[in-house]
């Protein structure tokens, strides 16, 4: 009989780590925006309703059970009779809630133990909190009462002695597990008999489907396979990823939530997929324009200049040829003149006539602190100053009144995206508006 492949996790570390998210989280904040209770309600959050081919972005859990429908179903996939309340989403409601959320939980976390993993999902460290709160099930426990007494939304709590085995208990275990009051433990005891059982690989956090087939084709097919697997041909293979997949098989993470590298922003940028295809040149332009004065806007506020700049063209899917991505090295600034120019340069030399355009990307690189006004050899030092005095009146309006209280003339044509775009927060509607 082949021996089991085990770990030895007496020298790894054990900490009381918790991963929290808000269950069904926009469908949640709406339903309680509404004074409904969050499992009894019937909404979905859409992306774009009133397009069949729109997203569902949340769906309550009444209606995923009853029609199937979940995040990534599209509107013409919903029944036509279904009894559901279809609203689109409010993202600054949502980001409201998940900061009202991230202060309950700074009550019983410090700020480096506690890594906000997206929206509505956070990683608490609370091995250091037990003397104040209690045990780990009771803070868990606790954190519900407060989320729920305060907001009105139900929390789902995965413990583990890692990150990883948090995260796992969360996903697997406390998200249907209301019996047990929406909490789940997985320890390194656990191991066998909870991780080993996952199966199809895409269902283990971090296993993409590319990933899956190539385990699949040497014949792991479920994360026994993968555990018992050798480490010597799975990094051969794979490389140090391949080294990482056999020890999270064996739910080992050596993560500390303290010791966690939050890197500044390296670039700033701004996408827009636009409402249909540009194929008008001068259309293009306008878009390309309102892109990089917003993306200036950012540059000035935090007192920063790039020095290089990068424009991504995506065609219409109904043509063959995808885009271009082409950036180009400049003299650092954070003129918006200057900066639209190089963005306009780079779009006629690469752009090839009557293409139909979907998206665009204005991006700014190798960002540097700005020190002092940069003169200009080939420009009047008058001309300099002014045109940056310009800008910081601009700029100035637009913090006090909004920045569609300001827009250049072309704006307001039909191929205009600023104003739309004001109303959007993580390209979806802010909610602001109303």
């Amino acid at each position: 009989m082949k021996n089991i492949i085990m770990m030895d996790y007496s020298k790894e570390p054990r900490r009381d780590i918790m991963c929290i998210d808000a269950k069904s989280f926009f469908a949640s904040v709406e339903a309680a925006e509404r004074k409904q209770h969050p499992l009894t309600s019937r909404i979905a959050v859409v992306s774009k309703p009133d397009n069949q081919g729109g997203l569902v972005l949340a769906a309550s859990p009444l209606i995923k059970k009853e029609y199937g429908v979940k995040t990534g179903t599209r509107i013409y996939e919903i029944p036509k009779k279904a009894n559901i309340d279809i609203v689109e989403p409010r993202m600054a409601v949502y980001l409201q809630k998940n900061m009202e959320i991230l202060r309950i939980f700074k009550r019983y976390v410090a700020e480096e133990d506690l890594l906000v993993y997206s929206i509505d999902e956070s990683f608490l460290d609370v091995t250091k909190s037990h003397k104040l709160f209690g045990s780990t099930h009771d803070i868990a426990k606790q954190i519900q009462q407060d989320v729920w007494k305060e907001l009105g939304l139900v929390m789902t709590v995965g413990i583990g002695d890692n990150p990883l085995l948090a995260k796992l208990a969360l996903d697997h275990q406390a998200k249907y597990d209301e019996q047990q009051g929406f909490i789940g433990g997985w320890r390194y005891e656990d191991v066998p008999h909870k991780l080993w059982k996952i199966e199809p690989l895409i269902d283990f956090w971090g296993i993409g489907q590319k990933t899956e087939a190539s385990l699949n084709r040497i014949g792991i097919r479920n994360m026994y396979d993968l555990a018992q697997y050798s480490i010597g041909k799975l990094k051969e293979r794979f490389g140090v990823i391949g080294e990482q997949l056999y020890f999270h098989a064996h739910g080992i993470d050596r993560t500390i939530l303290s010791d966690t590298y939050r890197p500044q922003s390296t670039s700033f940028s701004r996408n827009q997929i636009l409402n249909r295809d540009y194929v008008v040149k001068h259309d293009v332009e306008i878009v390309i324009r309102e892109m990089t004065d917003e993306n200036v806007a950012r540059l000035r506020k935090h007192h920063l200049m790039t020095g290089v700049v990068k424009l991504t063209i995506g065609y219409s899917k109904e043509v063959a040829q995808s885009g271009f991505n082409h950036q180009m090295k400049i003299e650092a600034t954070d003129s918006s003149k200057k900066l639209k120019g190089y963005l306009l340069l780079i779009f006629h030399k690469y752009y090839q006539e009557n293409m139909p355009v979907r998206v665009v990307n204005v991006t700014f690189g190798k960002l540097q602190i700005k020190q002092s006004l940069q003169l200009n050899l080939f420009e009047p030092a008058e001309e300099t100053i002014e045109n940056e005095n310009l800008d910081r009146a601009i700029d100035f309006v637009r913090r006090k009144y909004g920045y569609t209280s300001l827009l250049h003339a072309s704006s307001l044509l039909n191929s205009g995206m600023a104003r739309y775009r004001a109303q959007l927060l993580g390209g979806h509607r802010s909610g602001k508006e109303e």
